[in-house]
């Protein structure tokens, strides 16, 4: 085995460490949990039986498999950016409501000094 190989395996290990930690503080939930630990593991598989996406990329139609993992990778990745956009558009709204929620509030208290409570 590579040094490589035994230093990602490692990480892999670790980062399912990680995951379980999160999933029992209550951080991430069970979906969460479910895709992360199949990730890395998915990851630890790959690294310890290279042929597997070979394998993966029979399945796709792909002739090899590193050009496999690279393609569901990109996709993967611009999914995940996806979703992080919305998410950032959401909190947006949400603090532009705040904000001018509050504004309306202090707006409507006459006589109060700026900037104080």
């Amino acid at each position: 085995m590579l040094l490589i190989q035994v230093l990602i395996v490692l990480f892999a290990f670790y980062a399912v460490t990680r995951v379980m930690s999160r999933f029992r503080q209550g951080t991430i939930g069970r979906g969460e949990w479910f895709l992360w630990s199949g990730f890395w593991i998915s990851v630890a598989i790959v690294v310890l039986v290279p042929d597997v996406t070979q394998w993966f990329a029979g399945l796709l139609g792909v002739g090899r498999g590193v050009d496999a993992v690279f393609y569901v990778t990109l996709v993967a990745l611009f999914y995940l950016v996806f979703r992080l956009h919305l998410r950032i558009r959401g909190l947006e709204q949400q603090i532009t409501d705040l904000v001018r929620k509050l504004a309306l509030e202090r707006a409507e208290k006459p006589g109060e000094l700026r900037g104080q409570n």
